[in-house]
């Protein structure tokens, strides 16, 4: 039985806030199976995917217990969801994932530089969260440090080999990072919620990964002999307002996608 504490609704904020961002990013890298440029490929994004729905599956469910923890008394609290109803029964304005996570797949190159800006900023984070006071957010990242590491390797690999290969693929993987690049500044975004966590040593305020990821990205751009687009108060247009379920159109589309069967099916056993 867990005993409801001050923090539980800002933790159970806050693992959704995470699983969000790791549920959505599976879904888009999911559309990439059969698609991607060598079966190798393949291979690689679906296993990828896969260690995104992991952590999503972990978070959700962490949300879920805490919502049906029992207070004062053994009396249950009200509105305790699954893993499932969090994925799937909620509307695109009730999702708190970031607006990068979210951004379609595009070609082979957008796929690769979404991947390399989220992962480095993931890695980053999970780094940090391992020290939380929060005995399941850290064993979470504990695991997710591993398979993050591996993402971030194998995306920056490839956003140097498209930079420095052909006119072409160079071209392309440029475009590519001007195009996201401006999704990327809310990933630093610190807010109340952080904010209240991190003073608690249970979050980590996200401003302060800023300098680390840029550092790590600044060199793979370098590398792959792409120039760094301005980052921070130089930076122009800087969309925002995932974390407070304001969406691009994206989201949407890839929502009705997730969740047709299981709303066409309510209560349906596999």
């Amino acid at each position: 039985m867990r005993n409801e504490t001050p923090l539980d609704t800002d933790v159970s904020a806050y693992a959704v806030r995470l699983g969000d961002d790791a549920l959505v990013l599976a879904q888009r890298l999911a559309e990439c199976s059969s698609r991607a440029p060598a079966l190798e490929e393949d291979i690689a994004l679906s296993n990828i995917a896969l260690d995104l729905l992991g952590q999503a599956r972990a978070l959700l469910t962490y949300a879920g217990e805490i919502e049906g923890a029992r207070g004062p008394g053994g009396v249950p609290r009200q509105g305790s969801r699954s893993e499932d109803d969090l994925a799937y029964l909620r509307s695109e304005r009730e999702f708190t994932n970031c607006q990068l996570v979210e951004q379609p797949n595009g070609d082979f190159a957008v796929t690769m530089a979404r991947q390399l800006f989220f992962s480095a900023y993931q890695l980053a984070l999970y780094r940090r969260l391992v020290a939380s006071a929060d005995a399941t957010l850290a064993g979470v990242a504990a695991k997710g440090v591993k398979e993050v590491a591996y993402h971030v390797d194998h995306a920056g690999g490839w956003v140097v080999r498209l930079g420095d290969g052909t006119d072409e693929s160079h071209r392309r993987v440029a475009a590519a990072v001007e195009q996201l690049w401006p999704f990327t500044h809310e990933l630093f975004e610190a807010d109340e919620l952080t904010g209240r966590l991190a003073g608690a040593g249970v979050g980590v305020d996200s401003s302060e990964l800023a300098i680390a990821w840029k550092e790590h990205v600044g060199g793979v751009l370098s590398e792959a002999t792409l120039k760094c687009p301005p980052f921070g108060e130089t930076a122009g247009w800087r969309p925002a307002g995932g974390r407070r379920g304001v969406h691009t159109e994206h989201l949407g589309f890839l929502l009705a996608e997730m969740q047709h069967l299981h709303r066409s099916h309510p209560g349906a056993k596999w």
